[in-house]
């Protein structure tokens, strides 16, 4: 059997060539079809593919609102999140400044003068110190009074 693709001829005679035009399609091109035809195979899509053609345009449609309602949400978001950090910013620094104030607007000197000389502060002597041992390490709880 002759494989008309083989480059080698192995018998004695040439072969029978091949012509272009029998290699060519023997269909006509739509372009070439009568207006009756023509308009015939334009026409000629199921309904059913129709609609599953709508109804892929409808979903496509719909899920690139989604993603662009979606987008702006987020970006609307990430806007309200920067003015709240600025907020948040802008109150830490007037915080740190009044804490400030206030720690350098306290004399303690002057506090332990007052407390001394206008109001009759004394310091406690030796006999007045109660000492406690502690157990436990993190703190103390008092449960009766103080005895005098």
């Amino acid at each position: 059997m002759e494989n008309r693709y083989d480059n080698y001829n192995y018998e004695n005679t040439a072969r029978k060539e091949i012509k272009v035009d029998e290699l060519q399609p023997t269909y006509r091109p739509l372009k070439e079809l009568k207006g009756e035809e023509q308009r015939k195979r334009r026409m000629n899509m199921s309904p059913l593919f129709m609609m599953f053609l709508v109804g892929a345009f409808a979903i496509l449609v719909s899920v690139v609102i989604m993603n662009i309602r979606v987008t702006s949400e987020m970006n609307a978001t990430v806007d309200k999140v920067g003015v709240l950090e600025a907020q948040l910013n802008k109150l830490t620094l007037e915080n740190e400044d009044e804490y400030s104030k206030m720690v350098n607007a306290v004399d303690l000197e002057e506090i332990k003068r007052i407390a001394v000389e206008e109001l009759g502060m004394v310091y406690p002597d030796d006999s007045q110190y109660i000492y406690y041992h502690r157990e436990n390490s993190d703190y103390v709880r008092q449960l009766k009074d103080i005895p005098n």
